[in-house]
């Protein structure tokens, strides 16, 4: 028997094609739930986004103080800072990268006619 994609199912009208479309689906939906608001769905972004860039904060911070302290040679441990440096340096990559995706979304979006 083949294998059929029911990811791609439009305007279905049964509960049960429904809920297996959405167990079974390949597609990540963002917004969890269909019967959330447009409100609670942008707060969910916007959180996570707001996480996302304290996270960042926090790690360029840490390595900062891991920089401070070698340099006035509170630590001999290289290790650390190493480590710290690049934990920043990976965050801040995806952070950037984020910023990018959602600038290039919105330039998108103020492109379309209607």
């Amino acid at each position: 028997m083949a294998s059929v994609d029911i990811s791609q199912l439009r305007n279905v009208t049964s509960d049960v094609i429904r809920n297996a479309e959405k167990t079974n689906s390949r597609v990540h939906n963002v917004l969890k739930d269909d019967q959330q608001g447009n409100d609670e769905s942008f707060k969910s972004i916007f959180q996570s986004v707001v996480d996302n860039i304290n996270t960042t904060n926090a790690y360029l911070s840490d390595a900062e103080n891991e920089e401070i302290k070698w340099a006035l040679g509170q630590t001999d441990n290289t290790h650390d800072l190493s480590i710290a440096l690049q934990k920043a340096s990976t965050t801040l990559q995806y952070t950037v990268a984020i910023r990018d995706r959602a600038m290039a979304a919105y330039r998108e979006l103020t492109q379309m006619q209607i």
